[in-house]
């Protein structure tokens, strides 16, 4: 091999942006319903120089998500924003839990206190 041999900088891209109709597809909805979610702020996205949205890849799991809550719950979609924070929040406070009980001992239970008889009769 020659000592010589230059090799071109490649530059690492991230996971590609979807336009709505390609987020839609993926997740087998209508791009009305892509845009009614954004909307309403149960899936964030970036904007285009153009004004148009642009979803992660790792929305396609959040809209299903959206929409397992949707058919297994009566919620409106503005409810699922609230239920879907506050499932978040469960799992945080879980994730904390889990590390901290591997990183410090659960509170243990008071142990109780010898009871003085003659202070109750009076």
């Amino acid at each position: 091999m020659n000592s010589q041999t230059r090799y071109a900088l490649v530059r690492a891209r991230g996971p590609a942006l979807l336009d709505e109709a390609e987020l839609a597809r993926r997740c087998g909805l209508h791009p009305e319903l892509v845009r009614r979610f954004w909307a309403l702020g149960l899936i964030p996205a970036a904007r285009h120089v153009d004004g148009s949205p642009w979803f992660s890849p790792t929305q396609v799991p959040a809209v299903a998500r959206l929409q397992r809550l949707r058919a297994a719950l009566p919620l409106n979609y503005a409810a699922l924003g609230l239920v879907c924070d506050l499932l978040d929040r469960i799992a945080d406070l879980e994730t904390a839990l889990r590390v901290r009980g591997r990183t410090e001992p659960v509170r243990r239970p008071p142990t109780p206190q010898p009871t003085d008889d003659r202070s109750e009769r009076n």
